[in-house]
């Protein structure tokens, strides 16, 4: 299938990635909407994976969360790639995850019960205390936001650069059938085909982490940030 059109429809083929490695994924730090950088491992992943996108189709347009992780990843598949339509925006952010925020994931049962039951309750619904999102919340501000992208580049092929929970979220989306979380490494490929007429999504990759299979980074792109691992 073609990510132009399929029986009539035309579709957007939306690359999604996750940014590059922080000091806090390494450390297993739930980020959420903190705004660490990038560390160094990070800046070279991203690097490896702007290499890949410069050797695929060049991107229409590249979309990116606003936080530094995920902004320093996109400008660095924007000056590999040679785009000059880069737009940054709050709705690809990573899920607000509360009271949870700045906590060691594995010591978050402990630091904080109550938020941590929120998060973990599978109850979609659910907002964590101290003004985090459900995760019906967040799928609701990153599906739409695709969607949006989705009309504006009708047979098109755009980059989108967001987080580990957020990305989880858009591949349930356009997967409904797989209810497993799963891991989102960092600077992972994943694939959609979005009709920009009837919003139909197609998940054609998931979690390609093919671009780090070279000097040592795969390993490190599993660290996971809690949100998601």
């Amino acid at each position: 299938m073609s990510p132009a059109s399929s029986q009539g429809e035309h579709f957007t083929e939306v690359v999604v990635v996750r940014h590059g490695e922080t000091s806090w994924n390494a450390s297993r730090i739930i980020q959420g909407q903190m705004d660490p950088e990038l560390n160094e491992t990070g800046r070279q992943q991203a690097i490896m994976l702007a290499r890949r996108l410069f050797k695929e189709a060049k991107p229409a347009a590249i979309y990116s969360s606003d936080l530094k992780r995920a902004a320093e990843t996109a400008q660095t598949i924007v000056t590999a790639c040679g785009v000059s339509n880069l737009v940054f925006d709050q709705s690809l952010r990573e899920r607000h995850m509360g009271d949870l925020h700045g906590l060691k994931y594995d010591g978050a049962v402990r630091s904080n019960p109550e938020a941590y039951k929120a998060f973990s309750s599978g109850d979609r619904s659910q907002e964590i205390p101290g003004g985090g999102e459900s995760l019906n919340q967040l799928s609701e501000r990153c599906v739409s936001y695709l969607n949006a992208i989705a009309e504006k580049h009708k047979g098109e092929r755009v980059v989108v650069v967001s987080h580990g929970a957020t990305i989880e979220e858009i591949c349930r989306h356009a997967d409904p059938t797989s209810s497993a979380r799963r891991r989102i490494p960092n600077t992972s490929i994943s694939v959609i085909h979005i009709s920009g007429e009837n919003h139909h999504w197609i998940l054609e990759k998931f979690g390609d982490v093919g671009h780090l299979n070279e000097d040592g980074f795969l390993q490190s792109a599993f660290g996971g940030d809690g949100a998601s691992a």
